[in-house]
């Protein structure tokens, strides 16, 4: 694909390709809709298109994959194929994970061969689809607004991987549309599913440790370090459509260190290990203090550390911020050894998660659940099956897409307020900075064009 074709501004036969397969006729491996036949269909599958097909697509496949009521029929990347992502073995882009789909239908058909998932470079391609139900939202943040809003805009439900945006401005335009359009959306913080997670809520909010007082959240320290000042523009490879994969962000000269899995620790498309892990940790606090509805009104830094000026990364090389809520609750995040958790001190005890065992000021609260007369959190075994479950009844899933963004926009003011190096006041229902036009106009960045939030 040409530059100029991926920059959005088409020609007259990427217009034509468009408008063929939305009317259906383009010679796709048919499977009909769900919604159409009813569930006494012969063929009663929830149809799903990946969109990114990098490191999070070898994990999240797997879920997707043992599912015999999905089936993934397309997959889009604007990597054709490559290393250079988490680990050195890792070969993936959109043909290696076309070929792992087609090599896991194969095993369940007949003929021990299976070719049906279709691949494309171009994710309007995918959305110009009229048989497939659902999306995933795989690619670096700085895409997850523009290809969300666009899926429920295409009639398709949505799962996209947490953080739910690159910045505020993002949250809140994919919640417009994804009421709007009357889809679903599953974030894809799946610690929400975790058993020692759900039980640590609702121990806290259950009231076992007391009014709560502070929360501490934790953030692993950056796994990559990028190069310093000085750094030299590469040749962008065979098979990777740069332009593209900047999409909406700023022109920039290529660097193998940053795209991939790399582009998290750059502030134009990530938000670093503020977003990375804490969209998980604050995303645990969040639920286990009741505030799913809310954010805090106060952020300050607390000594975060950032790269050398000049650097290609940017993000926090160490974060720590405080918030607080309107009831005087302190939530500090911060980068620790522990790398993921979530600790809740209350006027009665504490306890400590870091999803795979529970610690707490007493062998009580370490094993206390709830009985029949106290509350219950959402339960949900697996965060994707709870997501098509819910693609199947209309029900809100466990994450929905305001949950994702409130989260989210934590996490984007503890970021603003480490750059800035001062306290930022923030009105949780205008969802505005109070009294810093500079802090304010960092709730958004500027789309380059032609790209923008609808179509």
């Amino acid at each position: 694909m040409s530059t100029r074709h991926a920059s959005g501004s088409g020609t007259q036969s990427r217009r034509h390709f468009l408008r063929a397969a939305a009317a259906g006729a383009i010679g796709f491996p048919m499977i009909v809709r769900t919604q159409t036949l009813g569930k006494n269909a012969p063929s009663n599958r929830i149809t799903l298109g990946i969109i990114g097909c990098g490191n999070q697509a070898e994990v999240d496949l797997k879920e997707w994959l043992a599912m015999e009521d999905v089936q993934i029929v397309s997959v889009c990347d604007v990597n054709r194929g490559s290393h250079g992502y988490k680990t050195d073995k890792q070969f993936l882009g959109r043909e290696p994970v076309r070929d792992l789909i087609h090599a896991a239908y194969a095993k369940r058909s007949a003929s021990g061969t299976f070719t049906g998932c279709g691949i494309c470079s171009d994710f309007r391609e995918l959305l110009a689809r009229k048989d497939i139900d659902a999306v995933e939202v795989l690619t670096p943040d700085h895409w997850h607004a523009i290809m969300t809003i666009r899926a429920a805009e295409a009639g398709k439900d949505i799962y996209c991987q947490k953080p739910l945006g690159l910045t505020v401005r993002d949250g809140q335009e994919m919640v417009r549309a994804v009421r709007k359009h009357n889809r679903i959306l599953q974030t894809g913080s799946q610690w929400r599913s975790n058993p020692h997670i759900r039980q640590f809520c609702n121990v806290v909010r259950n009231g076992k440790i007391g009014a709560v007082k502070h929360v501490e959240t934790y953030v692993a320290a950056n796994n990559f370090f990028g190069p310093g000042p000085g750094w030299k523009p590469m040749p962008v490879p065979e098979g990777f459509d740069y332009d593209f994969w900047l999409g909406p962000a700023p022109q920039a000269p290529y660097h193998q260190e940053r795209c991939l899995y790399r582009f998290r620790f750059i502030s134009d498309y990530s938000g670093g290990q503020t977003t990375n892990f804490g969209a998980h940790s604050n995303d645990i606090a969040q639920w286990g203090l009741g505030t799913d509805d809310t954010c805090p009104v106060e952020f300050e830094n607390l000594g975060a550390e950032f790269p050398v000026p000049g650097s290609l990364y940017n993000t926090a090389t160490k974060v720590n911020f405080r918030c607080r809520y309107a009831n005087g609750t302190e939530l500090v995040c911060k980068t620790d050894k522990r790398s993921f958790g979530v600790r809740f001190e209350g006027s009665e005890g504490w306890i400590y998660t870091n999803g795979r065992t529970i610690e707490a000021s007493s062998e009580a609260l370490k094993s206390w659940k709830p009985g029949p007369g106290d509350l219950h959190l959402y339960e949900s075994a697996n965060h994707y099956r709870n997501f098509i479950d819910c693609v199947r009844s209309r029900k809100e899933p466990l994450e929905p897409v305001e949950v994702g963004h409130h989260t989210a926009t934590i996490c984007h003011l503890g970021n603003i307020a480490m750059k800035l190096n001062r306290k930022i006041r923030w009105d949780p229902k205008a969802e505005q900075v109070i009294g810093d036009d500079e802090a304010g106009r960092m709730l958004q960045q500027p789309l380059r064009g032609p790209w923008r939030y609808g179509a």
